[in-house]
């Protein structure tokens, strides 16, 4: 595993994004984002995740925390890590989206890629859309249809990989991945799913996108997994490498190989906190390997994950 990130595998960029384990996640933060995006990249993080999606997105405040944050000279653009979401018309306020519903797929995702290219340009100046790229842009569900689903993502390669670096998919299943995969040209670099009991942990999933260089991106990891929270290797790991229980908790998950975690605390001094703890917890494995791979090998097996160790 690595504590710092995964450079994503792609064949059609030289530059290929380096994604940082600890993802920021903007969902619902509604007219508070751009500060909470400007905070979090002043507190460390490097990783935002948004959508195109207004009904639980604010995309364009997304860009204006990250543009602040470069004016402020505390960061450079090339090193950091931008991914936002088509989101079909399933998953769209139909008062409020960012594309005609009436249209094709097609039309509609090249509408929606201008949008976003517009929302998270890098500079005020609207003209600097024309230049801006995205690292990673992410079907936010599998549409109605495996055609339709094809049909979008095909229009989402037009742009690989000069406007959009990567291409992902969220919420998804094994077997619609796996089609994906046989049929795209440009295969998915990350996968977004939900972490929780309810899909078996995605033990399949993960392993698959693990032999095929797809970085899993874990979401609601803390929300939907509260017995994890409390389970005891997470107590023995938070207890031993003097961490919060949250913090072994994502530690344990990334654990699990090629994963990385949306982490979308409000409160500036979680955010510290929690990038402080991932290198507490880097600190103790490397210093205490065998209680390290013990807690793993335990939190494996509530996972389902041992199977495959």
């Amino acid at each position: 595993m690595s504590w710092e990130g995964y450079t994503l595998r792609s064949p059609q960029h030289a530059n290929a994004a380096f994604i940082p384990t600890i993802v920021y996640g903007t969902a619902w933060k509604k007219d508070r984002t751009a500060d909470l995006v400007h905070q979090a990249i002043k507190s460390g993080f490097r990783a935002a995740d948004t959508a195109a999606q207004p009904k639980h997105y604010r995309e364009d405040l997304v860009g204006e925390g990250m543009r602040r944050a470069l004016g402020d000279g505390i960061v450079r653009r090339e090193d950091l890590y931008i991914q936002t979401k088509f989101t079909s018309v399933q998953g769209q306020n139909r008062d409020d989206m960012p594309y005609d519903p009436n249209v094709s797929v097609a039309d509609q995702v090249h509408a929606s890629v201008r949008s976003s290219l517009y929302n998270l340009r890098s500079s005020a100046s609207p003209g600097s859309a024309k230049e801006t790229y995205l690292d990673a842009l992410v079907l936010h569900s599998p549409l109605p249809t495996m055609a339709q689903t094809i049909e979008a993502w095909s229009t989402l390669e037009t742009y690989v990989p000069d406007r959009i670096r990567h291409l992902g998919i969220s919420n998804t299943t094994l077997p619609v991945l796996r089609e994906l995969v046989s049929l795209a040209k440009v295969k998915p670099a990350v996968v977004q799913n939900r972490f929780y009991g309810g899909t078996q942990f995605d033990v399949p999933l993960r392993a698959y996108c693990r032999e095929h260089e797809i970085i899993y991106q874990s979401f609601w990891t803390l929300t939907a997994n509260p017995e994890l929270a409390q389970s005891e290797p997470v107590i023995f790991l938070a207890r031993d490498a003097g961490v919060s229980s949250a913090a072994a908790l994502y530690g344990l998950v990334l654990s699990l190989g090629q994963t990385t975690i949306l982490n979308g605390t409000t409160k500036e001094e979680h955010m510290e906190a929690d990038l402080a703890a991932l290198k507490s917890l880097q600190l103790f494995s490397s210093e205490n390997p065998n209680k390290w791979h013990g807690v793993v090998e335990d939190f494996a097996q509530l996972t389902g994950d041992h199977v495959l160790l």
